[in-house]
């Protein structure tokens, strides 16, 4: 049920096009930041993950596993305070009047 916006907005004269034309060749949208940003976070605490079980079985050098926690330490924050944000936007959008 996800529209793009630019669907919904009439053609704007004078602006190449209008808004409906859609992102220009070889550009990304929004979506697509979003899931990389996603899946690039995912993949980092995956990584922190499995250094870390191989540093408790002796396999990984300890520098490896300090470093990968700390990545994944910081891109949950990171991911924390995000979702924070978004939440908090959505909680205003609900207070306005309509």
């Amino acid at each position: 049920m996800v529209m793009k916006v630019g669907d919904l907005m009439p053609p704007v004269p004078g602006l190449g096009g209008g808004a409906a034309a859609g992102p220009a060749a070889g550009a990304k949208d929004f979506a697509s930041y979003v899931q990389e940003a996603a899946t690039t976070a995912v993949d980092t605490m995956h990584r922190g993950e499995a250094l870390s079980k191989q540093g408790v079985a002796g396999k990984a050098d300890l520098n490896d596993v300090v470093a990968a926690v700390n990545d994944a330490e910081l891109t949950l924050q990171t991911v924390t305070t995000l979702r924070d944000k978004l939440v908090t936007a959505y909680q205003e959008i609900l207070r306005m009047p309509i």
